[in-house]
């Protein structure tokens, strides 16, 4: 067997770097022009000779002349700008591990069907060279897990330091649900400012190990903060969403939090009115609901059944042939259902005569139909108006003025019910035009609105900001007059209105950003208006977080730990690859 040869760094003179076969055989390749020799000829006379022949090689080429001696094989190369082999091996890996979880995929698809078919790919395409080099591409099960692992770790400290960079106090939004394995898990997003913008990002995904009481809550967000050396005072607020037993207002957590922070504001999200509306419901309102619940649950709770259903629908030629999951936690699959369930009120009533449901009875009451109506318009409001609070970056000024002008509209609806108009509940007026039924319950939606008036200033704090306070909106349509004459900066507002520039920056940008960029000119100003403007008003990116873990949480997958996965599929931030394979290639030289 003939000698092995091996790489010195003093090749590079040359033009050539090293690759490394999967025997472990070292073979120079030329940078140049990219060609690979054979292991013999990894000697200075032959690396010499094909450079000065191919390549015209003089004096000026010599590299060493140029740059000095390397310590190391990779300083070298860095240095020249060209990757190592061994560099665009872990590049490639990371970058799938990267798309991997992105796509919310288990770890073992590159192994069982990527790389087999990009194998298969490479050999057909381009021969058996490429296939070759793609065989060296780690993807195994634990090395994407670990790729994985390592990327949430880069974003997290990413996430970290901006928090500890922050110029103001961050916002905290918080929401716990049971994934399908039936463990609790909190997720977590914080909303701070990052080069004159305000920013959103995923903070963590923990599970409540035993209980899930509000102080339970309160210690795993201790303990997120503590692990990483940062104090709880930090957080300027925290919006949170559940019972006032858990984490609102009456709970140990909110006791919790304003014992180790008193200054830290609490909000509830505005973005679920529909408890509201339940609560406040008249007995037969409520009965109406809840037998509309029950029929659908008959519906779709039975395979049978909703099999039949279908191919009921698709028979006479329905466009809905399939309804939709009353949840708890889903709100606005409860306004949809109702919507759908009015518009195909006929249809549903045969079906439950051919199934002879014990719900026929409550279902064909006349009273039934006319609350369903009314159910189906009021949930359709709210959908809408939940809806447009659904958005990414929403403040609580906004969601406020939103939610206050829904509130307004009550006393609106009021005096037209009391009129007999029914304009603003299409589907209750539909019946009432065609049957002329349901002035009967005229009074009795009267009322409920009254209530909804009467409880929704309590239950989500629903009010404009302060006459004083308003400049925050339009610093230069403000009323100047309003603020008292010993307010401090009554006098930076009147300087910021003398300066178009920063007119036309306020009429060109978002209003949190205008603020974000007013933070070097008029920090006082600035402060006090991204106090009010960096909290959350809703748990909307919990939502769509805690969604996700529909795609991790998988019956073949109920022991998988998502931290990590969840962290690098939802979050902003992007992994710095090269510093973390700077940090692997390292470790790796260290332990040789």
């Amino acid at each position: 067997m003939s000698k092995k040869r091996k790489w010195d760094d003093d090749y590079v003179r040359y033009w050539f770097t090293c690759t490394t076969e999967v025997d472990g055989t070292q073979c120079p390749q030329c940078v140049l022009c990219n060609s690979v020799f054979s292991n013999a000829d990894l000697r200075p006379s032959k690396l010499s000779d094909h450079f000065n022949r191919q390549h015209g090689g003089i004096a000026g080429h010599d590299l060493s002349s140029h740059l000095p001696a390397p310590s190391h094989q990779r300083e070298t190369l860095k240095a020249l700008g060209v990757a190592s082999h061994e560099d665009t091996l872990l590049q490639a890996s990371y970058q799938f591990a990267y798309l991997c979880a992105k796509e919310k995929n288990p770890h073992t698809i590159a192994e069982k069907l990527v790389k087999p078919c990009a194998l298969e790919i490479a050999q057909i395409v381009l021969g058996p060279d490429a296939q070759k080099k793609l065989e060296q591409v780690p993807l195994s099960d634990d090395v994407i897990h670990s790729r994985i692992d390592e990327m949430s770790q880069d974003i997290l400290q990413q996430v970290l330091e901006d928090i500890r960079t922050s110029p103001l106090r961050v916002g905290i939004q918080l929401a716990e649900t049971a994934d399908m394995d039936d463990c609790s898990q909190l997720m977590a997003f914080v909303r701070y400012i990052k080069e004159k913008e305000i920013v959103e990002e995923f903070l963590f995904c923990e599970p409540l190990q035993l209980t899930t009481k509000g102080v339970d809550v309160f210690n795993v967000l201790r303990g997120f903060f503590r692990k990483h050396k940062i104090a709880l005072d930090v957080c300027g607020s925290v919006c949170t969403d559940g019972a006032s037993s858990m984490l609102g207002e009456n709970s140990e957590f909110i006791a919790s939090v304003k014992k180790e922070a008193p200054h830290i504001t609490i909000t509830h999200c505005l973005l679920n009115p529909h408890a509201l509306v339940i609560k406040t419901l008249p007995v037969k309102l409520r009965d109406a609901l809840f037998t509309m619940v029950r029929v659908t649950n008959f519906i779709k709770g039975r395979a049978p059944n909703h099999r039949l259903f279908q191919t009921f629908f698709e028979e006479i030629g329905i466009e809905y042939n399939v309804l939709l999951f009353h949840t708890e936690m889903r709100w606005l699959s409860r306004g949809q259902i109702l919507t759908h369930s009015f518009e195909m009120y006929e249809e549903i009533n045969q079906f439950l005569h051919h199934q002879s449901s014990d719900l026929i009875d409550s279902f064909e009451n006349k009273e039934f139909k006319i609350h369903l109506a009314y159910l189906a318009d009021l949930f359709k409001h709210l959908n809408e108006l939940s809806a447009s609070m659904q958005r990414i970056g929403m403040n609580t000024v906004s969601a406020r003025e939103k939610l206050s002008a829904f509130v307004r509209k009550f006393a609106f609806w009021q005096k037209q019910i009391e009129k007999r108009n029914f304009t603003n509940f299409p589907f209750l007026e539909e019946i009432i035009v065609s049957n002329n039924e349901g002035l009967c319950i005229a009074a009795e939606i009267a009322l409920h609105l009254q209530q909804l008036s009467d409880f929704s200033h309590l239950y989500f704090s629903v009010g404009d900001l302060d006459e004083a306070s308003r400049w925050i909106l339009d610093p230069f349509l403000f009323n100047l007059n309003f603020v008292n004459d010993g307010y401090s900066m009554k006098n930076d507002l009147a300087e910021l209105r003398a300066s178009g520039q920063i007119l036309m920056e306020f009429e060109t940008m978002k209003l949190e950003d205008f603020w974000c960029a007013q933070l070097t000119v008029f920090p006082a100003l600035a402060k006090v208006a991204l106090e009010i403007l960096i909290p959350f008003a809703t748990t909307y990116l919990c939502e769509l977080g805690l969604s996700s873990l529909l795609h991790f949480k998988a019956k073949s997958r109920s022991c998988f730990n998502m931290s990590d996965d969840i962290r690098v599929a939802i979050s902003k931030k992007v992994p710095r690859f090269s510093e973390i394979i700077e940090q692997k290639l390292q470790v790796q030289q260290k332990s040789l």
